[in-house]
């Protein structure tokens, strides 16, 4: 297992400030991941503003969660940069924050022709599957993404801190 270090941090201001992975934004998700090899994991502390009714986490911020970890199997696992084309969610059980951190796992199932299919499975505290989604991402050419996108290169996230 590998912690994936976040480069992005080195970007000042405002042209980092991502929801969710943004360890700067204090209204944000500020997720951080771990490489088991075959998949990306985050753990994540739900917060109280996030409910929806009767201490639910809200299925938008569940969305939200398997979306941020799916981009970064493309960071990470397709070593490019790309943009959610489309999400398919089933939501399985209520999410209660109460029962404690949350897991979120996430694999790439297939890359063909710049387009990358991802399975994403979100657990409650008591290790329940709650959620999954699966995530069709545009993965834009390597070249692209490192010019338009500031993609660092995969190494960027391996290396040690």
């Amino acid at each position: 297992m590998k912690k994936i270090y976040n480069p992005f941090v080195a970007h000042k201001g405002e042209e980092y400030n991502c929801f969710g992975c943004s360890p700067n934004n204090n209204l944000g998700l500020q997720l951080e991941f771990i490489d088991t090899g075959e998949e990306l994991v985050t753990n994540w502390s739900p917060k109280d503003w996030l409910v929806g009714y009767n201490k639910i986490l809200h299925g938008g911020i569940q969305a939200t969660l398997m979306d941020e970890i799916a981009g970064w199997v493309v960071l990470t696992k397709c070593k490019t940069a790309g943009v959610t084309t489309e999400m398919s969610v089933k939501y399985l059980k209520p999410v209660y924050i109460v029962r404690g951190e949350l897991k979120i796992k996430s694999r790439l199932i297939s890359l063909d022709e710049g387009i990358a299919i991802i399975a994403c499975e979100l657990f409650d505290g008591e290790g329940v599957c709650c959620a999954t989604a699966n995530v069709k991402y545009f993965c834009y050419p390597e070249r692209i993404a490192r010019r338009k996108l500031h993609y660092p290169g995969v190494e960027a996230f391996y290396k040690e801190t």
